[in-house]
């Protein structure tokens, strides 16, 4: 059974640092890019970041400078690393996996049941 399993949400101040992780099993870890994708309130789910099977990553604009992702293939996870953090990250962040790196949903073939960031005073 393939799962992903997000962790390390919560409630942080502006300006503050979290670090997610997401826990993959039940598929070859090694051979998927991996991304990062948030849904705010009453918006649509955007990918933030990506990294491929390769390491090479990838992130929009508004993260870049200030959200880090990594992977562990010994340890079938990824981290994204997240500081500075404004009110306008706050979202459900959801980790996915797929073939290849992609801004794009449909181009994902597994997802993780999301984790809540709040960023507020």
């Amino acid at each position: 059974e393939v799962q992903l399993v997000e962790s390390g949400g919560g409630l942080v101040q502006p300006g503050g640092s979290l670090r997610l992780s997401c826990a993959a099993s039940g598929f070859t870890f090694d051979d998927y890019a991996i991304g990062w994708f948030r849904q705010a309130p009453g918006k649509g789910r955007e990918g933030i970041s990506c990294i491929s099977s390769r390491d090479g990553s990838t992130y929009i604009d508004s993260v870049k400078g200030r959200f880090t992702i990594s992977r562990d293939n010994a340890k079938n996870a990824v981290y994204l690393q997240m500081t500075t953090l404004k009110p306008e990250d706050t979202a459900v962040y959801y980790c996915t996996a797929g073939p290849h790196s992609s801004r794009y949903r449909y181009e994902y073939d597994y997802w993780g049941q999301g984790t809540q960031v709040t960023v507020s005073s």
